[in-house]
């Protein structure tokens, strides 16, 4: 199975989005209050946006968002069409550039093929600004072939972020949704020089 723009985009046709909740991540939330509100963010992978949407109305105006698919950021804009479209990127994550003070996971990492995971930390080290943050949310259940989405495990995450971050937090959380509860873990890393 290829993990590229065409298998997201199907999934998209055929409404099989089960990674969206419906509504902005209450760790998310919670995580960007201790930010200013001129914090340059990323959201990678943002799908419907929820995120960025809540954000974004609560006065944050650096939210930057990307998807490999055009179809939720058509979507996204024309439910919140005051949102600058030039924060809207479609393309490939991995071709981004420009510097972010912070980047929130929900549902990228574990989207992606397990063998670009060093890749994956190695790509957010270096769009973050010195002393920038990464954080979000990674499944704890054990990595299979099936997926996605994949597992992990906090020492197999450990592997890829230690000496590229300072890992200030990587533990469970209470506030995953529902269905997620007990199987998520809350992360925030920083970004080492």
């Amino acid at each position: 199975m290829s993990l590229d723009k065409s298998y997201w985009s199907e999934r998209w046709e055929h409404g099989q989005t089960g990674w969206d909740i419906g509504h902005a991540s209450r760790f998310l939330i919670e995580a960007a209050k201790n930010f200013p509100k001129e914090t340059k963010i990323l959201i990678p992978g943002c799908g419907s946006g929820w995120e960025a949407e809540a954000l974004f109305r609560s006065g944050y105006t650096q939210v930057h968002v990307v998807d490999i698919v055009d179809v939720p950021l058509l979507k996204f804009k024309q439910l919140v069409p005051d949102f600058p479209s030039e924060q809207l990127i479609c393309g490939d994550f991995f071709a981004l550039s420009g510097g972010y003070e912070l980047i929130l996971e929900q549902t990228f990492f574990c989207a992606l093929d397990p063998s670009m995971r060093q890749q994956y930390a190695e790509k957010m080290h270096e769009l973050l600004l010195p002393n920038g943050v990464l954080t979000g949310l990674l499944f704890d259940f054990p990595l299979t072939n099936e997926g996605p989405p994949f597992g992990g495990s906090v020492e197999e995450y450990l592997g890829y972020f230690e000496g590229l971050f300072t890992i200030e937090e990587m533990k469970k959380t209470d506030l995953s949704i529902p269905p997620r509860a007990g199987r998520e873990l809350g992360f925030r890393l920083r970004k080492n020089a």
